[in-house]
């Protein structure tokens, strides 16, 4: 929600085209982040949970931090001494001036990455959750904070590098008390292995940013910085979408890598199977309204100014039924099919770069976007079907899903129903937040009865929701008692 907030406020705050380079100076940073890395630092889900050795659990934390820091210093002295690399990537002659100040802000962002990692690898999800919404509220805060104060782009930037320092010291902080004497420890034969087991994931991450990322720099190097503010809207993420699916992905990983480890694939099948059901109950709903209310939605959020954004974004929504075929998780744990990752995500990768290339010649904005949405369905559908013949899953695993089948028809009775109350109020010009509470509020009354009518939640679940209101009840009457 934080995140979310930000492009809400800064839209508000900054023109079309400051908002533009904004983006345009944080995709580099946000790029560089996650290229950089080259997935090292997800070696901590495979072998933290496996490792009991302390001394050897202490290296394999330094040797991520160690390579997270060189790699972050080397893409700061390129651009601290190559400042014009970046103008010949973007359609902007100011964008250079911030390249060195961008170089500083990669180096701290890059080595403060592994906190978000390191607590989840180490069983620690309370303290891992912690961190991420304290990461995420520190740097809204400070952003937002440079907007308003000093309205300017290069603000934005130092904003982004305090919050990168903090991030570091509080890595930093962790380790030193979870891992304690962690730098002294080496094994030269831990290492090796700990890069033959990320590299080939790394390269395969590697190129996964690229079709995740291109999309971007293409658009950016094609059209102006307030078209490309426009574009940026279009392919934003849902609130809370992201964070939810990585949650899940980040949580099942040291599962998934513990049951291969003990020979139980059957368990992993089951496992998957329970997160895409949960995953849909969230994912299929929200799809099916924002294809209904997004146009008000986006008006509403970042006000008319980004109206044109609404074909972009309608065809970028498609991302969310398709992120329900995550095997990322189980991609990680069968290291020996790694380099099969590697070579689709090279074909991949060329057929993107020829998409893109005919795609925004041809259709400008819409066809970057459909792009990305063929490219990613093709990896998601072939990584689905390889991998379920590695776990041994047949066709009658199926019935694993259908709950989800379930799902999507509690959400298309919805969806009919909130189309009809929508086009009345728009026939009526209702006002964009009005259509959008009344509609969400019409898909909630009818999506929830009908999923607890076929029998979707479990009773465990439905326990947990009772405990759930119940202890809401009680702290609220006990606020009420106090006041």
């Amino acid at each position: 929600m934080f995140a979310f907030a930000l492009p809400v406020l800064l839209t508000r705050s900054l023109s079309q085209n400051e908002y533009g380079l904004f983006k345009q100076v944080f995709l580099i940073i946000t790029t560089a982040t996650a290229l950089l890395p080259l997935g090292f630092g997800l070696s901590a889900y495979y072998y933290l949970p496996r490792e009991t050795d302390t001394k050897r659990r202490g290296q394999i934390i330094l040797n991520i931090l160690l390579f997270n820091l060189i790699m972050g210093a080397v893409a700061c002295l390129v651009l601290v001494f190559w400042p014009g690399l970046i103008a010949r990537i973007f359609n902007d002659p100011t964008i250079p001036t911030y390249a060195q100040l961008v170089g500083v802000v990669i180096l701290f962002w890059l080595f403060s990455a592994f906190l978000e990692i390191v607590p989840i690898a180490n069983q620690e999800l309370r303290l891992a959750t912690i961190f991420i919404v304290f990461g995420q509220l520190t740097r809204t805060i400070l952003l937002l904070a440079a907007a308003i104060v000093f309205d300017s782009v290069q603000a934005l930037v130092y904003a982004g590098l305090i919050h990168g320092a903090i991030q570091s010291i509080v890595l930093l902080w962790y380790v030193c008390s979870r891992f304690p004497g962690f730098w002294r420890a080496f094994d030269w034969s831990l290492t090796v292995k700990q890069i033959a087991y990320a590299l080939p994931f790394g390269i395969a991450g590697l190129l996964f940013t690229i079709q995740t990322d291109l999309h971007n720099y293409f658009v950016s190097n094609q059209f102006s910085a307030a078209t490309f503010a426009i574009y940026s809207i279009g392919v934003s993420q849902v609130p809370l979408v992201g964070i939810l699916r990585d949650s899940v992905s980040s949580v099942i990983l040291p599962r998934i890598s513990y049951l291969q480890e003990q020979g139980q694939p059957r368990e992993i099948v089951v496992l998957i199977a329970n997160a895409i059901r949960k995953l849909a109950a969230v994912y299929l709903p929200i799809y099916v309204l924002l294809l209904i209310t997004g146009r008000e939605f986006l008006t509403f959020m970042f006000t008319s100014a980004y109206a044109a954004s609404w074909p972009i974004f309608v065809i970028n929504l498609t991302l969310l039924p398709l992120a329900l075929l995550e095997v990322d998780a189980v991609v990680r744990a069968y290291e020996q099919h790694r380099y099969f990752l590697l070579k689709l995500q090279v074909v991949l990768s060329v057929l993107m770069v020829f998409g893109l290339w005919h795609g925004i010649a041809n259709f400008g904005l819409v066809g970057a976007i459909s792009v990305v949405v063929v490219i990613n369905f093709l990896l998601r559908v072939v990584l689905a079907l390889k991998f379920s013949r590695v776990l041994g899953a047949g066709v009658r695993d199926l019935l694993l899903l259908k709950d989800v089948g379930k799902i999507i028809v509690a959400s298309a009775v919805a969806g009919v129903l909130c189309l009809f109350v929508h086009s009345l109020l728009i026939a009526n010009g209702t006002r964009p937040f009005i259509v959008l509470v009344v509609c969400g509020a019409t898909f909630a009354a009818v999506y929830l009865p009908a999923i607890l009518l076929l029998g979707v939640p479990t009773d465990d679940e439905r326990e947990k929701v009772r405990r759930g209101v119940e202890r809401f009840v009680y702290l609220r009457r006990s606020a009420d008692s106090v006041l």
